[in-house]
């Protein structure tokens, strides 16, 4: 580990308290969390009876939502012990199942082709550092006819500058640049990884994945409050979704 992923990882430590200290508020979303309609309209018919891995499961909001969709089980992981902790004392007190290792990928530690579903993003590719490396952990868990699910914020969106009436590039950020410095990150400081689409796309065949579905969206997955920018209204992406099988 770098001293750049060293120190994000610090600083992600310290932000994942708010998981604790917002228990009780993410409690009561997860009595009625359900999955976007974009992330149903793909996967729906995939949930119902899977065994789902869900790396980087951050407040494990999702693994709820997918539990309730059908999954047989949901198997979350983490690197923060404060997320991972929440998030199982959640599910456990809602009756859902839904379980949790402390790891930090791509050494997942789970056992290969345990998964029929691999669900991540929202916030996750962020972290990688290396994109190969996590894709291959993915591939080793899937099941033959298993998935990776990935619906994640646009490559793009590091450069949309939070302008109320215009859309506009950040002057200090390029798309092709490696990462950058998350200036409203809770904790301060922490270094995003950037990935460009192609990135994404060709590093998934690189570790021998099929993409069947591949889509860019509008819409933000989150909203920061009391911000309303010009980049989220409809005319650029915000989001994309990629749905992809093992090769055989």
């Amino acid at each position: 580990m770098d001293a750049t992923e060293d120190s994000t990882r610090a600083a992600w430590a310290i932000a994942s308290r708010k998981y604790e200290d917002e228990y009780a508020e993410h409690l009561e979303l997860a009595r009625t969390v359900e999955l976007l309609p974009a992330e149903v309209g793909v996967i729906g018919g995939l949930v119902p009876g899977a065994d789902v891995v869900h790396p980087m499961s951050g407040h494990g909001l999702d693994d709820i939502a997918l539990a309730r969709l059908g999954a047989r089980s949901v198997h979350g992981i983490d690197y923060s012990e404060a997320a991972v902790s929440s998030a199982r004392r959640r599910a456990d007190e809602l009756g859902l199942p839904c379980r949790y290792t402390r790891a930090a990928l791509p050494a997942s530690g789970l056992d290969d082709a345990c998964a029929d579903l691999v669900y991540t993003g929202k916030g996750a590719l962020i972290w990688v550092t290396d994109l190969d490396e996590f894709l291959a952990e993915c591939r080793r868990l899937l099941r033959p006819d298993g998935r990776l699910y990935v619906y994640e914020a646009h490559p793009l969106v590091p450069l949309w500058d939070w302008d109320p009436d215009e859309i506009r590039v950040r002057a200090d950020r390029g798309y092709f640049s490696p990462a950058h410095v998350n200036d409203t990150y809770p904790a301060g400081g922490a270094v995003e990884r950037q990935h460009t689409l192609s990135g994404i796309v060709m590093a998934c065949r690189r570790a021998g994945l099929e993409i069947e579905h591949l889509d860019e969206h509008p819409e933000p997955f989150w909203y920061p409050g009391g911000v309303t920018a010009a980049a989220w209204d409809g005319r650029v992406p915000n989001t994309f979704s990629l749905l992809a099988r093992p090769d055989h």
